[in-house]
């Protein structure tokens, strides 16, 4: 073992209920900074004057998740396992096996903002500037998450 190269035994898992089923530190950051990054654009966005209503942010919140997680799966596995996804298409659901990237979150997230200013109507370019406020959260705790 070469000198300064650590090996830890670190669980993913904060509680395990079987062999790969419990509740993992990586799922646990993403909860985290979910929740800590709609507040945050709740607060932001009621410093600006001509702001959107605390609702319409609440109903983003499942479209920010829903985008999150399905582009980085997606892009995971479109990106990183190709071959794995040509032989076994439905290795996008095997979700246990771990793996998300953040660009496919982020194409995600664009994608999921997009359609739902469409839908209710509200600039793209402000709720876009509202997650890049918060954006660093998530970034922080999944990056915390990794170790």
């Amino acid at each position: 073992m070469p000198i300064g190269y650590y090996l830890h035994d670190l669980s993913p898992f904060l509680i395990r209920f079987g062999e790969s089923v419990g509740i993992r530190w990586y799922g646990l950051a993403y909860v985290a900074a979910f929740l800590i990054g709609i507040q945050l654009m709740k607060r932001f966005n009621n410093k600006i004057q001509e702001n959107i209503n605390d609702k319409i942010i609440d109903d983003f919140f499942i479209w920010s998740i829903i985008g999150v997680i399905v582009g980085g799966r997606l892009g995971y596995v479109i990106f990183y396992q190709t071959l794995i996804f040509f032989n076994d298409p439905l290795y996008i659901f095997y979700i246990w096996k771990g793996g998300m990237s953040f660009h496919g979150g982020l194409i995600g997230i664009i994608i999921s903002t997009y359609f739902f200013s469409k839908i209710k109507n509200i600039s793209f370019f402000y709720l876009s500037d509202l997650i890049t406020l918060v954006a660093p959260i998530g970034l922080f705790f999944g990056r915390i998450a990794n170790f």
